[in-house]
């Protein structure tokens, strides 16, 4: 089916059950036909059917033109669009500052091997970082490449631990190269307050941000730009539906040309397909490309993009700030049922400062995950916590349901 054929039934006005039964359910026929309620979708999202034409248009590509694929732009043609839906959706304004990674975890090392190398980068992180970037930070302490200041939580809301950026901002101290800290923490969805002051005491010290937008690129709206961060890592595996492998770096165009990080390979070449090697007779002899196109690395894993263009343009085409206005619908409907059914959960005094799921403390979380997807609820949990993520294609019935299933076996 047609995306903005689809699309184009809902109107401008809020989404209701009815518009997303007729216009977008259909668009996602194939993991629709699963028999469970999936509430994971913080974890893993889910595909669009578009998402199997899209890739074998690549495939296509490649069969019927062999390098042609490169030179006649089909190719190319996904990179450039896959970078452009990411400044659109990060408010970066600036599709060559987007950096085409794997994982955000690329991202973070692109940054720290982007700075001198003759001492070890300062950094201030928090303890609530996902923990791909927790353990590459202590790698790098380990290595001796990085000292790094970590920040607790300073305090519980019920069972929840909360951060703050007041407290990140008051551990920035002058000789601090890089402050890294999520938007939204990983494992409890807190919104992190503050942001503004962590970013504002940075660079007060001349000290970069780097702004991880994993759990909030496509679940709420926001601007690199205003937030005037340094750099952003993200993905499109979760709430972009666009499986792993799809990630970027984002990077301020104030350090495009001032910074430059050994992460690089030929496609940050000035001229890519010349295979043109300038031969300076001083360094830089690394030649590289103008703007974020200087800090690409090597041959790119074009299938990745076909992969994640389907749930970006979804995600644009309906607007961010229509899905989340929906999202916090449902997760107020969930909590309310969740309350009905005395069932411990974390009930936020202010639902904007948290994400896209709910918090069900357990003491054995594992096995209650387990227990809940064998009758038919999928599930995740983080920190003592099951988390119960919907998105727009649960329904008001699902989550009832899900929530009898939960109390049976609490």
């Amino acid at each position: 089916m047609n995306l903005d054929l689809a699309l184009s039934g809902l109107g401008n006005g809020p989404l209701d059950e009815g518009l997303i039964r007729a216009h977008i359910a259909p668009l996602f026929s194939r993991v629709l036909a699963r028999q469970e309620i999936y509430l994971a979708n913080h974890s893993l999202g889910r595909p669009l059917d578009q998402m199997v034409d899209s890739v074998a248009s690549a495939l296509d590509a490649w069969y019927g033109t062999m390098d042609e694929a490169w030179s006649g732009g089909a190719w190319m043609g996904a990179l450039t669009e896959y970078r452009r839906c990411i400044s659109d959706l990060i408010g970066l304004d600036d599709p060559r500052g987007v950096v085409p990674k794997t994982s955000a975890g690329q991202g973070l090392r692109a940054v720290l091997n982007a700075f001198p190398q003759d001492r070890p980068v300062r950094v201030v992180a928090t303890r609530g970082e996902f923990d791909s970037l927790d353990f590459i930070l202590k790698a790098y302490g380990d290595a001796g490449r990085a000292e790094v200041t970590w920040v607790d939580a300073r305090g519980l809301d019920g069972t929840v631990p909360i951060y703050d950026g007041a407290d990140v901002a008051a551990a920035i101290t002058p000789g601090c190269d890089l402050v890294v800290v999520s938007q939204v923490i990983f494992s409890t969805g807190q919104v992190l307050p503050n942001l503004t002051q962590v970013v504002q005491s940075a660079h007060q010290v001349g000290a970069k941000v780097l702004l991880d937008t994993y759990h909030s690129a496509g679940v709420f709206p926001f601007s690199v730009r205003d937030l005037d961060v340094d750099f952003a890592v993200g993905g499109c595996y979760k709430y972009l539906r666009g499986g792993p492998g799809a990630c970027w770096l984002a990077i301020h165009p104030r350090h495009q040309e001032t910074m430059r990080t050994l992460d690089t390979g030929w496609f940050a070449k000035r001229d890519v397909f010349s295979y043109h090697r300038a031969e300076p007779t001083e360094p830089p002899f690394a030649v590289r490309a103008t703007g974020g196109d200087g800090w690409l690395e090597s041959t790119p894993p074009i299938l990745t993009y076909y992969q994640a263009l389907p749930g970006l343009r979804f995600t644009l085409a309906l607007g961010v700030d229509r899905i989340r206005a929906y999202s916090l619908q449902q997760l107020s409907f969930l909590r309310q049922h969740l309350k009905a059914a005395g069932i411990p959960h974390h009930a936020p005094a202010n639902t904007a400062n948290w994400g896209g799921y709910a918090l069900v403390p357990h003491a054995d979380t594992s096995e209650l995950v387990q227990r809940l997807k064998a009758h038919g609820v999928n599930t995740d949990a983080r920190g003592g916590h099951v988390r119960f993520g919907p998105d727009l294609l649960n329904t008001s019935d699902e989550l009832a349901r899900a929530v009898e299933v939960l109390k049976a076996q609490f």
